[in-house]
């Protein structure tokens, strides 16, 4: 190991890293779920850490981005298909329009047949927007029971812009003369906060590296009696932007503004990160290092990572040239069936083309404890974690000096997300 290594430590000290995750991950935040007040005593800590640290407030007002959502709870009334009602146990409902009333002709009709991909016509439809009542053959029972419960628990949507309307009809018909739908949706308003630190560039400010984690997890179960306290997911992340803005502040030689922030909501929808990348340009933002999971050794070793969709930029690249001199490297996402570079916050940037990934060393193939009660702190492994944050430290050292930039991410690449659910 050269030298430099140790003056990271030496800037980074485990004793901080340990007290950060211990806070974040206790049972004092009852699994830090969104709407909850223990939720906002974790964007108070985060936003005195902020303040001790000397970062400064986005837009020089507050750390608190606070904004809200829509809470959409769907009610079918009644459903006829060719003249006859259908049982609502047979009905789904997903909307954000507030009252559906449909005669024949009102929405687009589509028939699921036996040998067709329900998944997929679905999928394609929420892409798509608009009034759409689908009409799915009964062999596709055991899938259609699995949306109906998720549209019955409702849809979260940042914004209502885009109207429409999916309803889902078990049935065996196979040709529709008319149908009828009435149905509503309460829509009720909620409040989510990001907490976001700024460090000013001293030559390229306009210029931002983005560090961020999201700080929510999932609460507590059902009956109240145990935590989902998230130490991997995700307060070992949360503690890594903590630390990593401690670092980049104390050297103060940051040629390149450096934000840090903590979303909300990522395990809801990842409505933190959206509405975080409305309020700047995503043009300015050079590249987005997203920690989720870094609490366990990675199958490479003890203190290794990896980062999703290493081929959709050269960010890894970049990162790895600096990495020679500790003789360890980034790797490359050993999960590529799991979709993970659509399943964390780096996803919404990456939409808008940043060169945007999430950085990791869950085992996710052998996680035992991944949104189990027993992710606390006694499942973690602080020493391995402390050297993922170090070498984070070193490998985006080029980034932050303005000595590397990386391509862009082609926007085309990029999977959309849907208009309805």
């Amino acid at each position: 190991m050269t030298s430099s290594f140790y003056s990271v430590g030496e800037i980074i000290p485990s004793e901080q890293v340990i007290k950060d995750i211990t806070y974040l991950a206790s049972d004092d935040l009852k699994g830090r779920a969104s709407f909850s007040p223990e939720i906002d005593k974790a964007a108070n800590y985060i936003a005195a850490r902020f303040t001790e640290i000397g970062l400064k407030p986005l837009n020089n007002k507050s750390f608190f981005q606070t904004f809200t959502v829509n809470k959409i709870q769907p009610q079918l009334h009644t459903i006829t298909l060719n003249g006859q009602e259908v049982s609502l146990e047979n009905t789904a409902l997903a909307t954000t329009i507030e009252q559906l009333n449909w005669q024949s002709k009102s929405a687009q009709v589509h028939l699921v047949g036996k040998d067709d991909d329900m998944r997929k016509t679905l999928s394609e439809l929420n892409l798509q927007g608009g009034q759409h009542l689908v009409v799915i053959d009964s062999t596709h029972a055991k899938t259609f029971k699995a949306y109906q419960g998720y549209f019955n628990r409702g849809l979260t949507k940042l914004s209502l812009d885009h109207q429409g309307a999916l309803v889902l009809v078990l049935s065996d018909e196979s040709e529709i003369k008319n149908y009828s739908v009435n149905a509503s949706a309460k829509i009720t308003q909620q409040t989510l906060t990001n907490v976001v630190g700024v460090l000013p560039g001293i030559q390229n400010q306009e210029e931002i590296v983005l560090y961020s984690a999201h700080y929510d997890h999932l609460g507590v179960t059902e009956d109240g009696k145990q935590i989902y306290n998230g130490a991997d997911d995700d307060a070992s992340g949360t503690t890594a932007v903590l630390n990593l803005a401690q670092y980049f502040a104390q050297k103060g030689d940051n040629k390149r503004t450096l934000m840090f922030s903590a979303f909300t909501a990522e395990e809801i929808g990842g409505f933190g990160s959206k509405y975080f990348s409305q309020q700047l340009n995503p043009d300015n933002v050079v590249a987005m290092i997203n920690i989720e999971m870094i609490g366990k050794p990675s199958k490479f070793g003890a203190g290794t990572l990896w980062m999703t969709g290493m081929d959709r930029s050269n960010l890894g690249a970049l990162l790895n040239k600096n990495l020679v001199e500790l003789n360890t490297k980034i790797y490359q996402d050993p999960y590529p069936e799991q979709g993970l570079f659509y399943r964390s916050d780096n996803a919404t940037l990456a939409r808008l083309g940043v060169a945007a990934h999430s950085f990791s060393s869950t085992q996710l193939d052998k996680d035992q404890h991944y949104h189990k009660v027993t992710d606390d702190i006694n499942s973690l492994d602080l020493s391995s974690m402390h050297k993922v944050i170090e070498t984070l430290a070193t490998a985006t050292q080029p980034l932050v000096d303005g000595t590397a930039t990386p391509t862009r991410i082609d926007k085309a690449e990029v999977r959309a997300k849907g208009k309805i659910y």
